[in-house]
């Protein structure tokens, strides 16, 4: 593993005077709506435009080759820890609650069934450029997004400079997928656009393996002596490999345990992620670090503080944010500067009675980016695919909170020279 000293985060750029990230030119109009128009109909990229508002930015952002390889081995570094804190918190269920994990999936990993096989372990880290140096917001280890955009949006942008790609995260994904078996099932939420895109597009990208890929939701899947298979109209059989795009937390909602639980434990069909990967998704899981015997050295490097918020002074003063311990696309990430006074005595409410379903997180010093849209805050997000490095993806924001409103950005390697 990586040692913190080998790969020391760094934003300056102190050995050469030339930044580490910076906004690249804005492609043509003509280039740029040829490119728009490939990612609705080619690449499953159906909300490029919501409204009046472009979701994918005509210009990139361009990173130091140097800078793209600290971060990679920055998240590689990372991955084996949270995999290897992951295995120790399945046998440690006394921890569990501490996490801020629902009662019934805690009961689901507490019978002592060893974790469900993993067709793929996929994570995504999030980094920001902050006044010093990198630093990481959370990790998206459940089930991270952005493929659509990081991989055909990014290669397409590409073609426009002399520039690189990270590497391409859905190749990596679909290559891993199509080695664990097929069918393969690809379990969704219906109705949410996002997720529904991104499985759309993976459904492609297996096709073109020669995989068949089976879009379901986790109501039709079903299991027999841990080997699942699929009860619908159009696909009444067994099932080689799961893909999980529905969220951890969602998971008991929609049946009966025995239909949803091979996907945490005790299951013998390969899962993409396994729905274990909710112990090191919970942003709860820096409270229980000290109580583990897992190293987690390049971790507490790269995370602020972290407390519960029963022991954070984070109702007075603007120094610490809260979120909760599900937090997903950063739709409960709060800054009290960044929110309506009455949203804000919401939040102080539901942390009273729930404090143990909240974070609170020391803030840190963003470091803002000029851009042809102006002053703005980036995001870097680094995939991991089977703990190796695999692209990035990038989004940008107006203000220092990166949510759901964020503009995604391809992200681009040059060289140092």
């Amino acid at each position: 593993m990586q040692t913190v000293a080998d790969v020391t985060p760094s934003f300056s750029g102190s050995t050469s005077s030339a930044p580490e990230l910076r906004a690249g030119a804005v492609v043509g109009h003509g280039d740029f709506e040829a490119i728009r128009r490939r990612m609705m109909l080619e690449f499953c990229k159906w909300d490029s435009q919501i409204g009046d508002t472009a979701t994918l930015a005509p210009f990139p952002l361009l990173i130091r080759r140097g800078a793209w390889e600290r971060l990679a081995k920055l998240a590689e570094s990372a991955t084996a820890e949270l995999l290897a804190a992951e295995g120790e918190l399945l046998a440690r269920p006394e921890l569990h609650q501490d996490l801020g994990l629902p009662r019934a999936i805690r009961r689901a990993l507490r019978g002592g069934c060893p974790p469900s096989p993993a067709a793929v372990r996929v994570m995504r880290f999030d980094f920001h450029p902050a006044t010093d140096g990198w630093r990481v917001s959370e990790v998206n280890s459940d089930v991270p997004g952005g493929f659509t955009e990081s991989s055909s949006f990014t290669a397409l942008m590409s073609e426009h400079f002399a520039a690189s790609t990270a590497g391409c995260p859905v190749a990596a994904w679909a290559d891993a997928i199509a080695r664990a078996g097929q069918p393969a099932a690809l379990l969704y939420a219906p109705g949410i656009l996002e997720d529904m895109q991104i499985m759309a597009y993976l459904s492609d990208r297996l096709a073109e393996r020669g995989v068949r890929a089976l879009l379901a939701k986790p109501q039709q899947l079903r299991f027999s002596d841990g080997r699942a298979y699929l009860a619908s109209a159009n696909y009444p059989g067994p099932i080689g490999v799961i893909v999980r795009f529905f969220q951890a937390e969602w998971l008991f909602r929609t049946g009966r345990r025995r239909n949803w639980q091979p996907l945490f434990v005790g299951g013998r069909t390969p899962v993409a992620n396994p729905a274990t990967t909710i112990l090191t998704e919970s942003k709860r899981f820096a409270l229980v670090m000290d109580r583990l015997r897992t190293p987690m050295t390049t971790w507490r490097t790269l995370l602020p503080e972290t407390r519960d918020p029963r022991d954070a002074p984070w109702k007075s003063g603007d120094g610490w944010i809260v979120k909760t311990a599900l937090c997903n696309t950063g739709d409960t990430v709060c800054m009290r500067d960044q929110v309506k006074p009455r949203t804000w005595r919401q939040i102080r409410r539901e942390i009273f009675f729930f404090p143990r379903a909240w974070v609170a997180q020391r803030r840190f010093d963003a470091s803002p980016l000029d851009s042809p849209a102006g002053c703005v805050y980036p995001c870097i997000g680094v995939y991991t695919v089977d703990g190796k490095a695999a692209g990035i993806y990038g989004r940008f924001s107006t203000k220092p909170l990166i949510d759901y409103s964020a503009v995604d950005v391809a992200v681009l390697v040059e060289d140092e020279r």
